[in-house]
């Protein structure tokens, strides 16, 4: 873990976090009280919760992104101690929180996927839009990359990255297309090569849409700590605290709308069990019965935006 030192940022820098205003008010972000961001990213969230509970809410932050970190440290600096940026997964946040005395906290926030930050930038190979080496790492530091896995997988292997993460029904047709072209070394070649084995796009999606989703998601693991992350940061509240987490596809979605429907029943036994035996009490409770969608407004200045859900829950 990397601790961030804080110095100042260029507006020109920053980029539009989504649903910042229901995410203040899911959180129910007051004076006094301390907050985990665990996905700082570019520091939007962060700087919204600080500015919101001033003058004295505390924030920890933690991304595994260090160009991020840098623009959110510069971003945050007015802040001084308030805000402490760690460099780091998620998965770390409750252990690094009460390492360093950040506890009980009142509230978690989660801003699952991917950047702009990093999408815009054509040598991380997030994006098919840009002729880029197949890395897609959140952190340098990791030693799995796109190119790893698109050139060295066996095609069944490759095949079950591609649907389990990607959803993508011709996961098959793709696999075996890309074992055929190896290797394959940049964005637009990978592309084109999806684009080969399923047909051009007939939709609002480019046919490499999700490939790439999932080559992303199982470089950076991002659903396999997941439930773990948001069970021990569920464990940094104290009750009446509030855990918010804005999704962006299907997947991180139902990880956390069944953990929160998990956390938040006293039995979960097999309805056929005449006696409760598990002995679970819940430790959650919905707040509202549906997630939190951006709005038509927001939609249209953020075109982004338009996939996030936000889903909020407190701890009883």
């Amino acid at each position: 873990m990397t601790v961030m030192v804080l110095e100042p940022v260029s507006a020109e820098r920053r980029h539009a976090s989504v649903m910042v205003d229901e995410v203040i008010a899911g959180l129910n972000v007051r004076p006094e009280g301390r907050y985990v961001d665990c996905t700082v990213g570019l520091g939007g969230h962060a700087e919204a919760i600080l500015n919101a509970g001033s003058p004295g809410a505390e924030l920890l932050g933690f991304d595994l992104d260090p160009a991020a970190l840098h623009l959110a440290q510069e971003r945050l600096a007015p802040f001084g101690r308030r805000a402490l940026l760690v460099e780091g997964n998620f998965s770390a946040a409750a252990e690094v929180a009460r390492e360093k005395g950040f506890v009980p906290v009142s509230g978690v926030l989660f801003d699952l996927g991917v950047s702009s930050l990093q999408l815009d930038d054509p040598g991380r190979g997030f994006s098919f839009r840009h002729e880029a080496p197949l890395d897609m790492r959140m952190s340098p530091s990791q030693e799995l990359s796109a190119y790893d896995i698109v050139n060295h997988y066996g095609q069944d292997e490759l095949a079950d990255v591609i649907w389990r993460y990607g959803e993508e029904r011709h996961s098959r047709r793709i696999a075996r297309l890309i074992i055929a072209s190896r290797p394959l070394r940049t964005t637009t070649e990978l592309a084109h090569t999806v684009e080969r084995a399923v047909g051009h796009a007939h939709g609002k999606l480019h046919p490499a849409t999700r490939t790439f989703q999932a080559l992303r998601i199982a470089v950076n693991r991002e659903l396999d700590v997941l439930e773990d992350a948001l069970r021990e940061a569920c464990s940094l509240l104290d009750s009446g605290n509030r855990l918010a987490v804005i999704s962006f596809h299907s997947l991180e979605d139902r990880i956390v709308k069944n953990f929160i429907r998990f956390e938040s029943t006293d039995c979960v036994c097999p309805p056929t069990t005449p006696v409760c035996r598990c002995g679970h009490r819940a430790s959650l409770r919905p707040v509202g019965r549906r997630p939190i969608f951006p709005s038509d407004e927001e939609v249209q200045t953020n075109p982004r935006s338009r996939s996030a859900r936000l889903r909020v829950a407190e701890r009883v």
